[in-house]
């Protein structure tokens, strides 16, 4: 049974060129070195899961896939989402626990940091990381201010204006002045025929939205310097750097980070030329969090997202998304997933259990394994795993026990990322806010030109018209009516005065 087992799964995982080295396969509750799983490089770009309990370890998946990533050269982009994903750059300690592991699973285990940088969007863990206003787009933007149906239709009136008369629309405030000048403002005129027109009402709960949003501290995230995409594919001394983003102070808002994340890889799909398949992919982005991004997202959202997953392959970019359990995803966009790493899964509660037989459908039959029974038995650091082989056939499902990560295991301390942070090359891009000329300037100068040709248009009006018009004025015109008709009575009066006195005469 043991020799089969090795045999099959080594014939299964036997790539031809680099790989990720996952672990050791487990059987009958033994861990078996001599079967190696690994996992292709040139496969990552089929995109992968990583999923399973809180406490079952996939933070620490994540830090291992990502540490021989950077050593094979590519760069990696993951979420830090307590904050205690920054001990990469830092050499891990040397115990019986990680020696006994890496034994385990037929490895030297050699402590090593790894280059780093660190993102912030609030800009106070990291380097902040900007995006304009129009690099979101409607579908995202909406979401982020929590819009109807009919409000995220006129927000895509906004863009598609903006985009028709070269209005840049960077940051909140330039979308709130397009707002009122197309609403209120001469401009609601100018788009009635071919924009229609945008009620006061909705024109005011969309406002109320944005500053609602501003309030939350959040605009600080739109605006200049724009983050460059390209700045996620780095290398220093031959190594990927691994590009964090810690949003611990923003822990509380998941629609906003994970949208933005969303925001990143549709400019990646937008950006980067297609590369068809590569030995190895140019950046493997990690979508903590995943099911944050899913929860309550409109068809038009879902519908981006299913495209940027289907098509960004090409652009050799791999996603992983990471999650508690593969329900979270859609099955439209689970489907698009290769590789598999499911960490333990519980059954406390009917939903519980319903998760898991959902789960155990998705996974191919085994000869070796009940998988329903070995998803429930996992424990810390250990995974159920099937990935795409080179050939994109799907390996053997193994229970496999996971390589120890090199790195701290955890945050580092709060000198080391400051220096990481102020000896970053994008300090000095992106530290400070910088003010352009976008569509809210643009509006001023629409309002100013309109109103000086107001009052150009009144000024310019001939004397004896400007006194013609001043007299056909309702109230001139009953004063004037008024005053005749006194002069008339006066008149008529002083004549019977003067008739009666030459009568007595």
């Amino acid at each position: 049974m043991v020799e089969s087992f090795i045999e099959r799964v080594s014939s299964s995982y036997s790539p031809k060129g680099d790989f990720i080295h996952l672990g050791a396969g487990i059987l009958n509750q033994q861990i078996i070195k001599e079967a190696a799983v690994k996992l292709p490089l040139a496969s990552m770009n089929r995109h992968g899961l990583i999923a399973g309990a809180t406490g079952t370890g996939k933070t620490r998946t994540l830090q291992l896939i990502s540490e021989q990533l950077s050593d094979k050269g590519v760069p990696v982009f993951m979420l830090d989402v307590k904050g205690d994903v920054s001990g990469l750059a830092t050499p891990g300690p040397v115990n019986d626990k990680l020696l006994e592991r890496a034994e385990a699973v037929g490895i030297e285990f050699k402590p090593q940091g790894f280059p780093i940088e660190l993102f912030s969007l609030s800009g106070k863990n990291g380097v902040p990381m900007r995006l304009n206003v129009d690099d979101f787009g409607p579908v995202l933007l909406a979401r982020i201010l929590d819009l109807n149906e009919t409000q995220s239709g006129i927000l895509s009136v906004l863009f598609k204006y903006s985009d028709d008369h070269r209005m840049p629309l960077v940051t909140l405030e330039d979308l709130k002045k397009l707002l009122g000048y197309l609403s209120q403002g001469p401009g609601a005129a100018e788009i009635k025929g071919d924009y229609g027109t945008i009620s006061s009402a909705s024109s005011g709960a969309i406002l109320r939205k944005i500053v609602a949003v501003e309030q939350q501290g959040l605009g600080d995230i739109f605006g200049e310097v724009s983050f460059d995409v390209m700045d996620l594919i780095q290398l220093k001394d031959g190594k990927g750097v691994i590009s964090l983003l810690n949003i611990s102070d923003m822990q509380d808002k998941p629609i906003v980070f994970s949208t933005f994340l969303l925001s990143l890889l549709a400019r990646l799909f937008k950006e980067l030329p297609e590369v068809g398949d590569l030995d190895k992919p140019k950046l493997v982005f990690f979508f903590d969090e995943a099911h944050l991004l899913f929860n309550k997202a409109s068809k038009n959202l879902l519908a981006q997202i299913e495209q940027i997953v289907r098509l960004i392959r090409s652009k050799g970019v791999g996603v992983f998304f990471c999650t508690q359990a593969p329900t979270d995803i859609p099955e439209s966009v689970l489907g698009q997933l290769g590789s598999r790493v499911q960490h333990a899964l519980r059954a406390f509660t009917p939903k519980d259990a319903d998760n898991l037989k959902k789960t155990v459908k998705t996974y191919p039959v085994s000869d070796f394994y009940q998988v329903d029974q070995e998803l429930t038995s996992l424990g810390t650091g250990q995974a159920l795993i099937t990935v795409l082989n080179e050939k994109g056939i799907p390996t053997e499902v193994v229970s496999t026990h996971l390589v120890p990560a090199r790195a701290i295991m955890g945050p580092a301390n709060l000198s080391k990322c400051e220096d990481i942070i102020r000896g970053s090359k994008f300090y000095d891009k992106y530290q400070h806010k910088q003010e352009i000329n976008g569509a809210g300037a643009i509006v001023d100068q629409k309002i100013a030109q309109f109103e000086a040709a107001e009052a150009r248009a009144k000024n310019n009006k001939p004397a004896n018209t400007r006194r013609r018009s001043a007299r056909q004025t309702p109230f001139e015109t009953a004063k004037t009516t008024a005053a005749r008709e006194s002069v008339k009575i006066l008149g008529r009066i002083a004549n019977q005065i003067l008739t009666s006195f030459f009568k007595k005469k």
